[in-house]
């Protein structure tokens, strides 16, 4: 099976620069990488073309001009340049785990949206990353990060957990996800509605469950450093869009990926 891993990114390319970085040492390396960028400029192309000098894996730069955040847009821009079957979604702020990939990859399962592991970095170490230009694992049960037992890589554990699957819509993140590209298909991939932060990840896997998908999570696999930044709020009118997925039970939404295509 072959995949194309998806970052999506927003005028910040030093942390772009560490993603990448993290996907030179992946222990199977995507087919792939396309860079779903929603508008940033010429230190995004330059960290880029960095990259290309150092890796083999062919990229695509997916550019849509900054006209406010649409980042359903940028998605499925993205997914709509994939060449192969899976598709892997993570965030240009988020550094992976050397076997990330892989992790993904075992436990695909076409109508199985498979959410993966995050630990979020605080912010003394986010700097310390960012002033020495390379990444710092953080240390096991010390303050350097939240949720730290999800560092932990146990696949047999997460075999266990596999078994479990649900439509518990809780927890939704955009940031690291895997799916087979029909699937994304099924629903018009993300709905570009959305024109502000929040809710676009959540809204389109309630679409999603509402198609008869499940979600399996990677518990102790699938692993990624989440850079620490501030949090955004959601709108208000993201909340009433994704309670109206729900209230009429939608799958497809009205505009989204099959523009692209």
């Amino acid at each position: 099976m072959k995949c194309s891993l998806i970052i999506c990114t927003y005028k910040w390319p030093e942390a772009l620069g560490l993603v990448l970085s993290s996907i030179n040492s992946q222990s199977e390396a995507p087919n792939e990488i396309i860079i779903a960028d929603d508008g940033s400029g010429s230190r995004t192309k330059k960290t880029i073309k960095d990259f290309l000098v150092k890796s083999n894996i062919p990229i695509i730069h997916s550019w849509q001009e900054d006209k406010g955040c649409r980042i359903p847009h940028s998605r499925n821009l993205a997914i709509s340049k994939s060449s192969y079957e899976y598709i892997i979604m993570i965030d240009g702020d988020t550094v992976l785990h050397k076997d990330f990939i892989k992790d993904h990859k075992k436990f695909a399962q076409k109508g199985i949206y498979i959410q993966g592991s995050r630990v979020l970095l605080q912010q003394k170490i986010t700097d310390k990353i960012f002033k020495f230009g390379q990444f710092l694992k953080p240390r096991l049960f010390f303050k350097e990060a939240k949720n730290n037992l999800n560092m932990i890589r146990i696949p047999i554990i997460t075999i266990f957990f596999s078994y479990f699957k649900s439509q518990n819509i809780t927890r939704i993140r955009g940031c690291n996800y895997s799916i087979f590209k029909e699937d994304i298909l099924r629903v018009n991939g993300f709905n570009e509605e959305f024109t502000t932060w929040g809710r676009e990840d959540s809204e389109f896997v309630q679409r999603l469950f509402n198609a008869g998908l499940k979600k399996m999570h990677l518990k102790f696999s699938g692993i990624q450093y989440h850079l620490y930044h501030k949090e955004r709020s959601t709108s208000r009118t993201n909340d009433a869009l994704f309670e109206n997925t729900i209230k009429k039970n939608q799958i497809w939404c009205r505009l989204g990926i099959d523009r692209y295509l």
